[in-house]
Parts: structure tokens; C-alpha cells; sequence
């Protein structure tokens, strides 16, 4: 999609533990603080995303894709590191130096702080939360995702409204019950 823009867009993946914004534990409990042993769902899969970026940004493109693929077309587990090593190697990732930035603490710093901000700075509560240069900001649920030929052409059709109309600050299609 960015291609498509002759490189007019910039896309900025930010980290957003969902697991943080919906905990049911209390405004004081932070993910990123609980012990290695703490079962999360998604910790892992940000820092493996964090591991990919450090070889670069398009490392870490065509790592992100792959991983949503895997997550949310294959229905892999994200808190795997044998699984995440996968994909890593499936898209030419250096494996060991992969495997070795997966602990690098500095991700959970980065993690954090990019949560916060989004959270508390911006009121972000989902993902994916697409943000316009004029600070106009919208959550977009698709259910199926368009598929990659449509995907610019739905991005076409909703980016003027995100980053134009800030008083739109809902747009839901009602669904009739399932039988």
C-alpha cells in the first residue's frame, strides 16, 4: 500500500498490548512488569516484532506480515518462540541473532512507553488505530480483513473521513442476531 503512494505515506507500527487495555486487573497492574512466567497471550509476539525491527524496517515489514498471517489467517499460537524462530526464518530473518534480541530488555521499555502514550496521551483503546497527520485518530475492525487487492481501496474510501472529519467518532454496521 505504502508503494502506492509513491512513498508519500509514512506507516509507524506502534506496540499495543491489548492484554493491558482490557485487563480486568486494576489501572496499577502493567503487563510488561509481571514475571517471565506470567502466561500472556501477546507479550512475546511485541517482542519478537521488536527483535525483527533491530535488522531493519524491512525485516521487520515483511516479519509483521507474516506473523499477522500466522496469528490470524493460520490461527497459530503468538506466544510460541519456536513458532515466532518460523516465521522469522520464513521471511530471511538472521534466526540466532532473532532468538538472542527476543530478550533484549530494552523491547519491554519500548513496549511500555509506546502503550502509554497511545492509552493515556491519545485515549487509544484498539487495533488497529490508524492516525492522520492533523492528529485525527480512528479504530477500524474489519471482519474478514479485504483482501490485499481491495486493501487500498478500502483504505481509499475511509482514510478521507479518519483524517477529515474528526466529529464522525463512530461508524458501526448493524449486524442482525445469528439464528
Amino acid at each position: 500500500m505504502k508503494k502506492a503512494y509513491d512513498g508519500e505515506m509514512d506507516i509507524t507500527w506502534k506496540n499495543f498490548p491489548l492484554e493491558q487495555v482490557n485487563s480486568k486487573e486494576g489501572p496499577d497492574w502493567k503487563l510488561w512488569e509481571q514475571p517471565e512466567s506470567y502466561p500472556s497471550r501477546g507479550l512475546l509476539a511485541l517482542k519478537a516484532g521488536e527483535a525483527a525491527r533491530k535488522q531493519g524496517p524491512e525485516a521487520f515489514d515483511r516479519f509483521h506480515m507474516a506473523l499477522l498471517n500466522a496469528r490470524h489467517v493460520d490461527r497459530k499460537k503468538i506466544d510460541d518462540r519456536g513458532m515466532l524462530a518460523e516465521v522469522a526464518k520464513s521471511v530471511g530473518l538472521d534466526v540466532d541473532r532473532f532468538t538472542k534480541d527476543l530478550d533484549d530488555p530494552a523491547s519491554i521499555k519500548k513496549i511500555a512507553a509506546e502503550y502509554t502514550e497511545a492509552h493515556d496521551k491519545y485515549g487509544v483503546f484498539g487495533v488497529p488505530t490508524i492516525f492522520a497527520e492533523n492528529g485525527n485518530a480512528a479504530f477500524v475492525k474489519m471482519m474478514p480483513p479485504p483482501e490485499p487487492e481491495e486493501a487500498l481501496a478500502v483504505f481509499n474510501d475511509l482514510f478521507p473521513v479518519i483524517s477529515g472529519r474528526p466529529n464522525v467518532k463512530e461508524i458501526k454496521r448493524p449486524e442482525p442476531p445469528e439464528s
